[in-house]
């Protein structure tokens, strides 16, 4: 077979094949033979009759359709090992020239992996926030443990205040016109912590149980919905019950009742939580700071085509998200504009291609590769996380190779990044002493 390939702009690479006579038609009488196999022909048993008996009855073209099937992916995935082309999709046949009896002449098209040199990615000095632990945040964390233990009880003798829960009917209007599903009934509310339009909680501070009234509000301008968006609304409201917060005291008592010994070990577990919380912030900080410093530091020439699937795939993941949280695509382009959606987004395709790239590349400078270790590890984490046994695991990613391939794709990116932290050089920096990363 003659292989004749020519690099093209866009990282398009035409392939030119010229499949011998022989082999063409071999291909071609064994697709007759099958074709004729599942066909009944007048005067004839199944896969008896006569080549061109099938042609008169089938077409000859749908028997070169055939032919092609079953000759032409071995003889373009010879091509591409041959002529050594890093591929990112699979070949595409443009048209190809079939008379039988002669010389099989394909003409294909494949997009190869951009080629560009890496420098700059080892025994670099990069600066690093750190992450600074807040001085008050043992405080605040067991000031929240308090929070989640707190008890609530009947108030009858003093109005609302801003820690209360209260019990109320709400039914809203813009305009006069009743907001659809902007009513509730017995519905509990905890005024220290509403996800009500801003200000509908704080009206509700100092009226008492019992009172019917009304409280203003204006929806916010980016609102999910057009219609309310920068809308201002009246809410008719009537309170039914108020229970004020009974927050337990911190002593050896309450550290006894959530697992602790006394007050002392309580802190030194929310200690230790704080600082392992400090080293993770601080790992993927280092990671992203190093990975974005080798990115600046990388020149790609890539294809359009590269960068418009990953951003379909990105735009794919949006709306399921939003579709999940009950929006639709429409609701989000309303807010925010969908020039603003998709320069975002290819934006973030662009990043996610290139990084991608620059960690296959560091794999294979570095030969760092998957080993089987790694994905017993993986499936030992994703048991712990998801809590499924090991054996349900790995008999999904069994199953599943496309969820195989980015499991395989994330564990070498962790490895490759964990590379990269090794054979750099992190200085950590406050946030006022960090430079920005330079190309």
């Amino acid at each position: 077979m003659n292989i004749e390939t020519k690099k093209e702009e866009n990282n398009i690479v035409k392939i030119n094949l010229e499949i011998p006579a022989k082999e063409a038609v071999e291909a071609y009488n064994r697709a007759a033979k099958m074709i004729a196999q599942h066909v009944n022909i007048a005067g004839f048993r199944k896969g008896k009759a006569p080549r061109n008996v099938i042609e008169q009855h089938i077409g000859v073209e749908r028997i070169k359709y055939e032919a092609l099937e079953s000759i032409l992916p071995k003889a373009l995935r010879q091509a591409v090992e041959e002529q050594k082309l890093d591929i990112i999709m699979q070949p595409a046949v443009d048209s190809y020239d079939f008379n039988v009896g002669e010389d099989l002449k394909v003409y294909a098209h494949v997009e190869v992996r951009p080629e560009f040199e890496l420098k700059n990615y080892k025994e670099q000095t990069i600066d690093v926030e750190e992450y600074k632990i807040p001085e008050d945040a043992v405080q605040k964390s067991i000031d929240n443990m308090l929070s989640r233990a707190a008890t609530y009880e009947l108030v009858t003798d003093r109005p609302v205040n801003n820690t209360d829960l209260v019990k109320i009917d709400f039914d809203g209007y813009v305009n006069e016109e009743k907001i659809e599903h902007g009513d509730g009934k017995n519905y509990t509310l905890d005024i220290s912590n509403s996800r009500f339009i801003p200000g509908f909680a704080e009206q509700l501070v100092g009226h008492n149980v019992g009172e019917e009234f009304d409280i203003n509000v204006t929806f916010p301008e980016t609102y999910h919905e057009a219609k309310l968006a920068g809308a201002p609304a009246v809410f008719k409201i009537k309170i039914h019950e108020i229970k004020q917060k009974i927050t337990p005291e911190l002593n050896d008592e309450f550290a006894k009742k959530v697992g602790f010994e006394n007050v002392d070990a309580l802190k030194k577990d929310v200690q230790d939580f704080l600082q392992k919380d400090k080293e993770s912030r601080d790992k993927a900080s280092a990671e992203r700071a190093v990975m974005e410093y080798v990115s600046n530091n990388t020149e790609i020439d890539i294809q359009p085509s590269m960068i418009e699937r990953e951003q379909q795939y990105l735009m794919n993941e949006y709306k399921q998200r939003l579709a999940q949280q009950g929006f639709t695509y429409e609701q989000a382009v309303q807010t925010q504009g969908e020039e603003t959606l998709l320069n975002t987004m290819k934006a973030d395709a662009l990043k996610r291609v290139k990084n991608t790239l620059i960690i296959d590349k560091i794999a294979k400078l570095e030969n760092i590769q998957l080993e089987t270790n790694d994905m017993s590890a993986k499936v030992e984490d994703m048991h712990n996380t998801y809590g499924v046994e090991k054996f349900e695991v790995m008999k999904q990613l069994a199953g599943n190779p496309s969820m195989l391939s980015a499991v395989s794709q994330q564990i070498v990116s962790e490895k490759v990044s964990h590379f990269l932290i090794e054979n750099n050089k992190i200085n950590w920096v406050s946030s006022k002493e960090k430079e920005p990363v330079n190309a």
